[in-house]
């Protein structure tokens, strides 16, 4: 059909009744005589009647529309500069050469296309027609506006964003979700100084509860209305059905157009934190975060799915919901945990260098709401590992060091996360959860407790995580009960408290290892309490026998401790262990060994000439040549890497050089073996 007859029969369409099929063939259409038309007044009257065509607009649900006009532009603009570059690189066309498009360049067609946003249509659409312009001619480095066409085209986009938030009530949501939905798209083809002109003080809320209500997250409602639809079907195994409701509404959440592109979101959500000039508007996006994360946690803890612990998923799903509905929904819940945590990562870094956020009344409450946000969301990132990536691990540490300041608000943000069985183990999986963050929350603020905070506030609740024969699937929250104890022992004033529980600690650490405990893990926690136990830690000159004692139990447990290799499956039991295996398999009676010579660093001078030549007889106890040799390796790193000071080495030197610290070391007991001359022993004086 002839483009001006295409024109006439688009353009009465646009008057008629909404019809959803009917629309797509007016839109595609509409897409093509962008393109084709040769005429830049019918580019302008068809851009004109499109914003106010009742068709199209009478009937809008959600973002769909304003996505399809961005797509229109976008595609229109493509084709054209593509038509631009081919055009340039042919002859003239004649009839025999056809011409390539409408044979408008491409500031011509963007100057049609601009004229045709008047005042009959409202500024919301404009910024849509505008955004896809952008994204078509400048997105993915490619050039094909003029410098002076680009620039007005982005100053266009802020003024109608900023013009739309001037009066935001009487646009409607649809109108300010478009807004959120244009900048999402083309905020990264801003320079900075358009970007400077947004007023973001009023765009931030707008962008945050976009980002958690309707056309978002929808108030976490959707993780609530799972478990109507998962059933027990045959033993003990649940279905979640890919053709139930509530999948069928995650699918449709998962492709929203603004679900879609929600890393884009949520970092401009935290370009606008960063930049705005109201502070107070920061506290009101960190509450709105907070009560979004609240409905999504509660939502989750009404679904039969919180039932199942990580390990027990495969034994109680069926094969279908593992396959097809359960990854889904965890990638949607991940979506949410990221953006989340990139604006929590924005707030706090503000609060760090705004004076108005971090006075005395502000930034514990914002520290403490972050916090607790991230508790809502802990059930999600603990599945892929809270260290592994930055954005948690800032706003985790650097909100505790902002608490840590204020220890009544510290006080108070621990009794609010207190676990509610403190002292047994949950059932619940999801109270264990809450259980682990609380642990490795609390260790970081043993500095400022007294000891009877300290022992209510985190002996009593790692005390059941210390059991040696605790359910093997808790050996997460064994670690961080094992980390939140030795933090409590390390503090300094905690004195009469470590000589209260230490024996208790001590007897669970040896109990622990290697069932529940991998080497690495047990060599830390040993050297940790060798550390609180030995100068200048004040329980040394208190309890001056504590030392000692770990020592002898430590190697009377390795003189009798069995030989074999110990399985991968002891060995290793985290990321961190697979990543810090030794090159030699070894024995639980090897890794005692190594245990006792990491502490040998930290004994002080007369224990030290007592126990180097028995960890050579130790050493000499391994009967594997390989973990043989692999000990003596870390034998000689210990004594000449550094790790000891100055008289600790000098120490070693004497015994290693004139004690026979060499020969029991590198040849044992083949040293102590003859022939010898007569008269030729005799004790040798240190020549140091």
């Amino acid at each position: 059909m002839p483009a001006d007859r295409l024109l006439t029969s688009v353009l009465r369409a646009y008057q008629g009744a909404p019809d959803p099929e009917q629309n797509n063939r007016i839109l595609s259409s509409t897409t093509s005589l962008l393109t084709t038309l040769s005429n830049p007044l019918n580019v302008t009257l068809l851009t004109s009647h499109l914003l106010t065509a009742p068709a199209i607009w009478n009937q809008i649900y959600g973002l769909r529309t304003p996505l399809r006009i961005i797509s229109i532009y976008n595609t229109a603009a493509l084709t054209v500069h593509k038509h631009h570059i081919e055009g340039r690189n042919t002859k003239p066309y004649d009839a025999y050469q056809p011409r390539i498009g409408g044979g408008i360049n491409c500031d011509d067609w963007t100057v049609a296309v601009f004229k045709g946003l008047d005042d009959r249509s409202p500024r919301w659409q404009h910024a849509l027609v505008i955004a896809g312009v952008l994204l078509g001619m400048e997105g993915q480095e490619r050039r094909g506006l003029s410098r002076a066409m680009r620039s007005k085209c982005e100053n266009a986009l802020v003024t109608a964003a900023n013009l739309v938030l001037q009066n935001p009530a009487s646009i409607g949501s649809v109108g300010i979700n478009s807004i959120v939905l244009a900048l999402n798209h083309a905020f990264p083809l801003l320079a900075d100084g358009v970007r400077g002109l947004l007023n973001y003080d009023s765009l931030v809320m707008h962008l945050a509860t976009a980002m958690t209500s309707i056309e978002g997250y929808e108030n976490a409602h959707f993780v609530g209305a799972i478990d109507h639809d998962v059933q027990q079907v045959y033993g003990k195994k649940f279905e979640w059905s890919a053709k139930s409701r509530s999948f069928l509404e995650i699918q449709r959440l998962a492709s929203k157009p603004l679900v879609s592109s929600m890393g884009p979101l949520s970092k401009l959500i935290a370009h606008s934190i960063e930049h705005l000039s109201m502070t107070n508007r920061i506290v009101e996006v960190l509450d709105h975060l907070l009560a979004f994360t609240n409905e999504l946690l509660a939502g989750w803890g009404r679904n039969k799915l919180s039932e199942l612990d990580l390990s027990e998923e495969t034994r109680f799903l069926t094969p279908d919901t593992l396959r097809v509905t359960y990854p889904v929904l965890w990638q949607v819940l991940k979506t949410a945990m990221f953006a989340t945590t990139a604006v929590l990562r924005a707030i706090v870094a503000r609060t760090l260098i705004t004076p108005f956020l971090s006075s005395d009344d502000l930034a514990p409450t914002i520290a403490s709401k972050s916090l607790l946000t991230l508790r809502d969301i802990h059930f999600i990132s603990s599945r892929m590992g809270s260290n592994s990536f930055s954005a948690y691990t800032f706003v985790n540490l650097t909100s505790i060091d902002i608490l840590t300041r204020f220890p009544l608000q510290s006080r108070d943000f621990l009794r609010a996360i207190y676990p509610e069985k403190a002292g047994q183990i949950p059932i619940r999986p999801l109270q264990r959860n809450h259980d682990l963050f609380y642990l490795n929350t609390s260790e970081h603020f043993t500095l400022i407790m007294s000891p009877a905070t300290a022992e209510s506030l985190i002996f009593t609740p790692a005390s059941p995580y210390l059991n040696p024969v605790a359910n093997i699937n808790l050996l997460e929250i064994f670690e961080a009960a094992h980390s939140a104890m030795l933090a409590v022992l390390a503090a300094p004033q905690s004195g009469p408290l470590t000589t209260k529980i230490l024996p208790f600690y001590v007897e669970s650490l040896f109990n622990s290892f290697p069932s529940n405990l991998s080497p690495r893990q047990f060599r830390f926690a040993f050297k940790a309490l060798m550390q609180i136990t030995t100068p200048p830690n004040p329980l040394s000159a208190s309890e001056p026998q504590l030392a000692e004692t770990l020592m002898e139990l430590l190697y009377h447990r390795a003189l009798n401790a069995p030989t074999t290799l110990l399985p991968p499956s002891v060995t290793i039991k985290s990321e961190t262990d697979a990543q810090t295996q030794p090159p030699q398999p070894l024995s639980e009676q090897a890794v005692l060994l190594l245990t006792l010579l990491d502490a040998l660093s930290n004994l002080p001078l007369h224990m030290l000439e007592e126990w180097l030549p028995l960890a050579a007889d130790l050493l000499n106890a391994v009967s594997n040549r390989g973990m043989r040799g692999y000990c003596r390796g870390r034998f000689w790193e210990v004594m000449e890497s550094g790790e000891m000071d100055v008289e600790r080495s000098a120490v070693c030197v004497a015994w290693w050089g004139t004690r026979s610290g060499r020969e029991r070391v590198l040849f044992g007991d083949e040293s102590q073996r003859g022939p010898f001359m007569s008269g030729g022993l005799g004790v040798r004086e240190s020549r140091l």
